[in-house]
């Protein structure tokens, strides 16, 4: 008669989905701490979270329910280039503004939420803000405007 090795006891089952649960809980509050800045964007206040490593970046404001007015995301890109962002897994609609080295505002775009349509800066961009839909519009921001604040810039 042959006995069957046990892997996993079954009692031990609701604690390991409570250190899943704990773990998830502790990795999505890393997540949401980063950096934040207060830029001026055509002399408007504009608090944002710094987004400038790849995960931060890649993560965005995906999963956020909402956002407070006046309140965005820097992303700050390695090297000046032609990105593009989409809103897969994002739930608000936003907008996006491209810009180059110098802060300067190289295009504005809308995006709606949970779509893989991309939306690309129009020119080599350093940074990119994304804010709550309309934010850039209501503020009376347009390309060519200038954004300080920025880090290493003035």
């Amino acid at each position: 008669m042959s006995q069957r090795a046990a892997f996993f006891d079954p009692r031990l089952l609701p604690r390991f989905l409570a250190i899943l649960l704990l773990a998830g809980a502790a990795l999505a509050r890393a997540d949401t701490s980063l950096p934040v800045r207060e830029l001026h964007v055509a002399g408007q206040a504009l608090k944002v979270e710094v987004a400038a490593t790849e995960a931060q970046r890649e993560r965005g404001l995906m999963f956020r329910e909402s956002m407070p007015a006046d309140q965005g995301m820097l992303f700050i890109f390695d090297d000046p280039g032609y990105y593009a962002m989409w809103m897969k897994n994002t739930l608000i609609p936003l907008s996006v503004a491209y810009l180059d080295r110098d802060g300067k505002v190289l295009n504005i775009l809308d995006m709606e939420p949970q779509t893989l349509e991309s939306h690309m800066a129009a020119g080599p961009a350093v940074y990119a803000i994304e804010t709550n839909k309309g934010w850039f519009e209501r503020h009376h921001v347009k390309t060519g405007d200038k954004v300080t604040g920025l880090p290493g810039k003035g």
